[in-house]
């Protein structure tokens, strides 16, 4: 199972650099509106890239710390992939549309949080069961 949370968390991250090449690709910041903070723009990948190195290390050692601390990370880059969502939804396709993050392809931002949600419970259930 901690090595399916690890398949998977690669995964969310590799269709997130996707998503964040997009982003820049069409703009980024440099666009006059955007929905998105910079604050959890910068934060969200890095906390995510972070909680991998720390969920790797826990593979490698076998710390239940490691683990936890891997865990706490993603809950924390899962709230601000929830608030990067909905900013999303509210501003696609709609009259107030700006910025470069209505370039992104729904199917990438689907598959970005259906797997991002995989990896919170493979995780957790990883956590309960083996980092004791």
């Amino acid at each position: 199972m901690e090595f399916a949370a690890l398949t998977a968390w690669v995964l969310a991250a590799t269709v997130g650099g996707y998503l964040l090449v997009v982003w820049m690709a069409n703009g980024g910041r440099s666009t006059k509106v955007t929905r998105f903070p910079i604050l959890v723009l910068v934060g969200h990948p890095t906390v995510a890239l972070a909680g991998l190195a720390v969920w790797i290390a826990y593979l490698f050692t076998g710390a239940a710390w490691c683990a936890w601390s891997a865990f706490a990370a993603l809950l924390v880059v899962a709230f601000q992939g929830f608030m990067l969502f909905t900013r999303w939804l509210v501003g696609r396709g709609g009259r107030h549309a700006r910025g470069a993050e209505q370039a992104f392809p729904a199917a990438a931002v689907a598959a970005h949080g259906a797997v991002a949600a995989v990896t919170v419970v493979l995780v957790f259930l990883t956590v309960i069961v083996h980092a004791r």
